[in-house]
């Protein structure tokens, strides 16, 4: 890692809130996932 000097927390933290916003982001995504596949299968489900 290169020496960030004075600007090491600024840069550490923007990356901290980054993988942080990314994650979240993330497991939104894949909750809505779930949740629409359930929904689709239940719709299938009741036009069989």
């Amino acid at each position: 890692m290169p020496d960030l000097g004075a600007y090491a927390g600024a840069v550490l933290s923007a990356y901290a809130v980054t993988l942080v916003l990314l994650g979240g982001l993330i497991l939104l995504t894949w909750r809505r996932s779930a949740r629409i596949k359930a929904a689709l299968a239940k719709i299938e489900a009741r036009n069989d």
